[in-house]
């Protein structure tokens, strides 16, 4: 019998579009032999489930279900694509694991972990990771812009500590530039970083592990278009990928080793994708851990999974029926 499978994909924050486009990739790759997958579209209270036919169904919060022409359909797992609250930060996870359904991604402390990158930032510093020096800032909180640049130097980055596709995320060069970065910040989220600017390579890796082994996605070379990887480069275009990465191959291992490592710490589930930048003699830093990563076209995990000679299909049924 088919497992009916629901990507959960939509969400509260300003990635909801985004999520919504790497819920088509998986609908599209899902073997249709094996599953039957629908997407339920979640937003704020609203769980509706998206129908062949162009209408939606409710879903039963109870049993996490959905009822259509008379017919019940209750759904055996959950494939997570929702990058940002309440998808990505252990929140939808938390109501999952209450009713016994699995699912995708990490569990409910990896991904409140991860989600929090001021947090992650610390925690993996304890580790032995190298990471940007920060500072976090809460709404409503007094700061000072001459301690910030004496704490993190200039130029340095002003973003959400939750959130994702570089949405309120500024690349500040000027004290000037301050205040308004904070403000654009808040926008996004109730708490901040600021983060020190480090100047190299930048490059991303996926991994992911089931119970037949690992598999170390190649690593991906990032070059902007623009200032930094903002939103415009990661999704229209205003960027240069190069799989596999043009660096020696050493530092692809070393790369891939500390991906490997990061998600054996922190227990994480599913295919992660981390972003690193290499730095004067051949440093290598986390700039940030994604536990949801995108899906769409022009992501970097469908590139990776293409370049290692994997198929998408094969990989989402390894990742679904490793939970069983």
């Amino acid at each position: 019998m088919k497992r009916n499978i629901a990507i959960v994909a939509g969400g509260d924050s300003s990635e909801n579009p985004v999520s919504l486009r790497s819920a088509a990739t998986i609908l599209e790759y899902m073997d249709r032999n094996l599953y039957n997958p629908y997407i339920v579209e979640l937003e704020g209270k609203k769980w509706e489930v998206r129908l062949s036919d162009g209408k939606n169904a409710k879903v039963d919060l109870n049993d996490f279900s959905f009822t259509w022409n008379g017919q019940k359909t209750v759904f055996d797992y959950a494939y997570i694509i929702i990058h940002g609250t309440p998808g990505e930060n252990g929140v939808l996870e938390g109501y999952l694991r209450l009713m016994r359904i699995p699912f995708s991604t990490c569990d409910v402390l990896a991904s409140a972990l991860t989600f929090n990158k001021f947090i992650l930032n610390k925690t993996l510093r304890s580790c032995g990771v190298n990471v940007a020096e920060s500072s976090r800032l809460r709404k409503g909180e007094p700061y000072d812009a001459d301690h910030i640049i004496e704490k993190v130097g200039l130029p340095c980055f002003i973003k959400p500590t939750d959130g994702g596709s570089s949405f309120g995320t500024t690349k500040v060069k000027t004290r000037q530039q301050i205040d308004k970065a904070i403000a654009d910040a808040f926008l996004e989220n109730d708490e901040i970083m600021i983060e020190s600017f480090m100047q190299g390579t930048e490059v991303t890796n996926g991994y992911f592990k089931t119970k037949k082994g690992e598999v170390r996605l190649p690593v991906t070379e990032v070059v902007p278009k623009n200032d930094f990887f903002d939103y415009d480069a990661k999704y229209n275009g205003a960027v240069q990928e190069i799989t596999p990465a043009r660096i020696a191959d050493d530092i692809r291992d070393r790369i891939q080793d500390m991906t490997a490592r990061i998600y054996r710490l922190l227990g994480c589930k599913g295919i992660i994708r981390n972003d690193y930048i290499i730095t004067e003699g051949n440093q290598i830093n986390l700039l940030e851990v994604n536990t949801t990563p995108g899906m769409t076209a022009t992501s970097f995990i469908p590139q990776q999974i293409k370049a290692a000679g994997l198929n998408l299909t094969d990989v989402l049924t390894d990742i679904i029926e490793d939970s069983f």
